[in-house]
């Protein structure tokens, strides 16, 4: 059975899609069969693994709101298997005011797979609405990206005032499974000392791995590739695999 994992920070520019991009493709690599389910109407982590999202048939907006087979929307690709967006997902917030239970639509959808992988990641949007609460709802857990600068430690009390709320009101299973250190300076004393204040706040949650600033990272999007298929070799590459690693190890336990 597969453990979801949503991937949310309402802070946008944190390294979230980035995340959920090169942790698909890193566990893919790692022998682990894993679905990436793209919620962001933006649809940057289907263009990651090198999905157009103009020439796919089906989305997520098909699967949630018009009921089509989650299998005939899935793409399997090289770096994993994605269920990719489009732009009238954002509508889909919309459309699902008046629906019963709208806040379990996307759990629903999901439903079918979760006896196919052992992973699913859910790449939620950069905000605390709707969308997200329904990949709040979907969720086993969440994995929270931060990137390690003053105003990303900001955004946290609201994400974690949603996260009990969702839990309290929703969803009681939901955890935190992770919380993965982004575009890390080494060369900035400050850098540290978020990271350091991150650690403080969520003891035991925070990945030993630490993603660095890294110039390929920034790149790979751009071709269609996971950072770890466009340059094994680059600090970026390293780091997503070692904190997949670290995932591996901690889906055995749990």
């Amino acid at each position: 059975m597969a453990k979801i994992i949503a991937v949310v920070n309402q802070k946008g520019g944190v390294g979230k899609t980035t995340t959920a991009v090169n942790l698909t493709a890193a566990l893919h690599e790692l022998g682990l069969k894993v679905l990436l389910c793209d919620f962001d109407p933006q649809a940057n982590a289907t263009s990651g693994l090198g999905v157009d999202k103009r020439k796919i048939k089906y989305s997520i907006y098909d699967v949630t709101i018009n009921n089509v087979p989650l299998e005939q929307a899935v793409v399997h690709t090289e770096h994993g298997d994605v269920l990719p967006s489009a732009a009238d997902l954002a509508g889909a917030t919309v459309e699902l005011i008046n629906a019963d239970h709208r806040e379990w639509q996307l759990e629903k959808a999901l439903h079918p797979a979760k006896s196919r992988y052992d992973v699913i990641f859910i790449d939620c949007p950069p905000s605390l609405e709707l969308l997200t609460l329904n990949g709040l709802c979907a969720a086993d857990s969440i994995l929270i990206p931060v990137q390690c600068e003053y105003y990303a430690l900001e955004g946290l009390s609201d994400l974690m005032n949603t996260l009990r709320m969702v839990k309290r009101k929703l969803n009681p299973r939901l955890e935190i499974f992770g919380v993965a250190l982004t575009m890390f300076d080494g060369r900035t004393n400050f850098s540290t000392q978020v990271a350091q204040e991150v650690r403080r706040h969520f003891p035991g949650k925070v990945f030993t791995t630490v993603v660095p600033r890294n110039i390929r990272l920034a790149e790979a999007p751009s071709h269609g590739l996971p950072v770890t298929a466009y340059d094994k070799y680059s600090r970026g590459a390293k780091a997503y695999k070692s904190m997949a690693e670290e995932i591996k190890e901690k889906l055995k336990v749990i």
